[in-house]
């Protein structure tokens, strides 16, 4: 089993790495549990976006550069909702 080119542990690590740059890059004070939440839920998310635009990446790091763009993309929503 795989998640866009890559196994499930290494999913889990490059999200957590994903989420942990997301947080750097939007200053967001979150623990590394959320971090790796963050970077695999914003990586499938955007991976699903994607897939309905019939755009469909595969390999590592792809998954980085999508699980850090959907995380960002989900810590703007979560500071949005909150306000």
């Amino acid at each position: 089993m795989d998640v866009n080119g890559v196994g499930w542990i290494a999913a889990i690590i490059i999200g957590g790495f994903a989420g942990w740059l997301a947080e750097q890059f939007m200053k967001s004070e979150m623990g590394m549990f959320v971090n790796i939440i963050l970077g695999i839920v914003g990586a499938i998310v955007l991976n699903a976006i994607l897939a309905i635009a019939g755009i469909g990446f595969t390999g590592w790091l792809a998954y980085l550069v999508i699980g850090f763009i959907g995380a960002c993309l989900l810590i703007a929503v979560g500071r949005a909702v909150r306000r």
